[in-house]
């Protein structure tokens, strides 16, 4: 018998079965998965991602604040292309030779078969004049867009804008490809994947010519795009407006807050910038000359800089020592013009002596707080000088110095409260006591509090003694679910049952007679609580500083000013806080001097400096 026999019939075998699953696997490719087909007709087919338009952005009262215009991408598909006039295709679209060129190259270097961005946002007219002639370009075609529009051009680091992606972000994407666009800043950034939508697809059958035909497989591939989602914000567009014509010649910020919600009635950076500035074809050059801007207009300073709250921060030991019980509401404190001890100075302004708490926050005392600081650090339930500081340091971070608050507004800074470790590293373990940290006393030192955080501050104090993270999202069209964590209540190791004694001190700041220190704050009809400060300045004049809410019994509303280089919290930033409560509580002005003395601020501050 033939041993070659069986493995003859064996390699028939193989044979047949390799030819059977070529066969099956042909059927598969040509007859049943369209899929192949799709890639091997694609000279003849256009796949046109549809865009959808953005999510609308609306205030707390529906005013609008970020709507939709439409724009066009020219597109190109270099595998496509054929000869063509390239002068004439050049004098359409208002470009040089080079530039085609230089345009067309980079389109092959992402991409010789996929589609890519060879011109975006051409105007309604060379789009139109372009169409007409569209069939003499193949590989060529419009590609529709929207573009954000702002029917008051305000509130642009709230709002932010949106930008083409870069090659990081396709590259790590399932989503975004070459050309499309993404919030790069403000609620555009935080809320992307909510107002961008969903893309869709069409596709279509195209002629030698570049010409629609009709639908591929009338339509059985086709994806409908998805809107995106509205939103709505906690902004009130007219206390935003006014804000920034308030911080309009000056840099700073003005940070507004409900208390009992702690949604972002008004976020104000100044300077600012319009922010069509950044939509469109001019984007690019526009923040470079923005960002070249010496005066920074496109930095965040409410959420991103970091000051020493000054004056304002004395409350806080107040409310420390008094939880510590180190220090009573009627304690008393004398002050000759400052505090000396140990050869060791900080002076203070002229004013009755002694004070009890609320008379010190009432004169903001220098000397009554640096005892406040001393009886907190040299507690004797407290072994050591590090670990009284590290208790305080636990108070001060319960009313959220020190760390991110968690808001939505993108960029937020967390801000600086030093620890024992900070100045161990300086001075030696054991080797530091209250003299060392006394600039601490009066909000000075090493302390870097944002604008926000004072604000919430603020709200915290209105609140007697708990704060809701500040928010800017009020609802996702008509569904008002947010984060829970804009819900839960956050309360400081303070008992509320002193706070009562900080409000009393910054009503009288605000309303009381002799030695309040914010007078030019007052309402006749509405009680504004507040507390000055003003933050020291190594760069130049110190900063002007207010914290307020109002009215005080049932508390609608909690700000903080900062006014940079103008001096005294009592002299710019107080009555621009002022003017804001107002603002809000009326919606009207009474005060026409009042608005017309910040206003003409800068030219005050020009004569005085001359």
């Amino acid at each position: 018998m033939n041993p070659y026999a069986d493995r003859k019939y064996i390699i028939i075998i193989l044979i047949l079965i390799s030819a059977f699953l070529f066969i099956v696997k042909l059927f598969l490719m040509q007859v049943v998965d369209d899929q192949y087909k799709l890639s091997a007709e694609s000279n003849s087919r256009r796949d046109v991602i549809i865009y959808p338009a953005r999510g609308l952005v609306y205030d707390r009262n529906g005013a609008i604040l970020v709507s939709n215009q439409a724009a066009y991408d020219i597109m190109v598909v270099p595998r496509q292309m054929v000869s063509m006039d390239t002068a004439e295709f050049c004098e359409v679209l208002g470009i040089e030779k080079q530039d085609f060129i230089e345009r067309i190259n980079k389109a092959k270097d992402y991409s010789y078969y996929a589609p890519s961005v060879f011109m975006k946002q051409v105007s309604a007219e060379i789009s139109s004049v372009f169409s007409e002639k569209l069939f003499l370009y193949q590989g060529f075609y419009l590609q529709s867009r929207t573009l954000r529009k702002y029917p008051k051009n305000i509130a642009s680091h709230v709002l932010g804008y949106v930008g083409e992606v870069n090659k990081s972000i396709v590259e790590n994407s399932d989503y975004y490809v070459s050309g499309d666009y993404i919030g790069i800043s403000g609620i555009e950034k935080t809320y992307e994947d909510i107002l961008r939508g969903e893309k869709g697809h069409k596709y279509f059958l195209v002629d030698v010519h570049n010409r629609i035909t009709g639908q591929w497989e009338s339509g059985k591939y086709d994806e409908q795009a998805l809107l995106g989602t509205d939103i709505i914000l906690t902004i009130d567009n007219e206390l935003q407006e006014y804000g920034e014509k308030l911080m309009s010649a000056f840099s700073g910020s003005i940070v507004a807050i409900e208390p009992q919600t702690g949604e972002i009635l008004s976020l104000v950076s100044a300077p600012s910038y319009p922010p069509d500035l950044l939509v469109g074809r001019g984007l690019s050059e526009n923040f470079k000359k923005l960002a070249g801007d010496t005066l920074n207009p496109v930095f965040n300073r409410a959420v991103a800089a970091s000051y020493p709250p000054g004056s304002t921060f004395k409350i806080i030991n107040g409310l420390i020592a008094l939880e510590e019980k180190v220090l009573t509401p009627y304690s008393e404190y004398s002050c000759n013009m400052g505090y000396y001890y140990r050869g060791i100075h900080v002076g203070c302004h002229s004013h009755d002596s002694p004070l009890d708490f609320e008379g010190a926050v009432q004169n903001s005392c220098n000397a009554y707080f640096c005892n406040v600081l001393r009886n907190i650090l040299e507690d004797k339930k407290f072994q050591r000088t590090d670990s009284a500081f590290s208790n305080w340091k636990t108070h001060v971070e319960s009313f959220g110095f020190g760390n991110r608050l968690g808001t939505d507004v993108s960029g937020e800074l967390k801000g600086f409260v030093p620890s024992t470790s900070y100045y161990n590293r300086y001075y030696g373990s054991g080797h530091w006591n209250f003299l060392t940290v006394l600039s601490l006393s009066i909000g000075q030192g090493e302390l870097g509090i944002t604008p926000l955080q004072m604000a919430n501050m603020s709200a915290t104090l209105a609140n007697r003694g708990h704060y809701f993270v500040p928010h800017l999202i009020k609802a996702f069209g008509n569904d008002k679910k947010i984060d829970p964590k804009y819900k839960e209540k956050h309360s400081t190791t303070i008992d509320s049952t002193l706070f009562e004694l900080a409000v009393n001190g910054m009503d009288l700041v605000v309303n009381g007679a002799k030695g309040s220190t914010a007078r030019i704050a007052k309402m006749n009809d509405i009680v504004i609580c507040g507390k000055t400060g003003t933050a020291e300045n190594p760069f130049g004049e110190d900063h002007s500083i207010f914290i307020a809410f109002a009215p005080k019994d049932d508390p609608q509303i909690a700000i903080a000013v900062y006014v940079e280089n103008v001096g005294f919290g009592a002299s710019w930033a107080a009555p621009i806080a002022s003017l804001m409560i107002e603002k809000y509580l009326t919606k009207e002005l009474t005060r026409s001097w009042l608005e017309s003395y910040i206003l003409n601020g800068p030219q005050k501050i020009k004569k005085e400096e001359e």
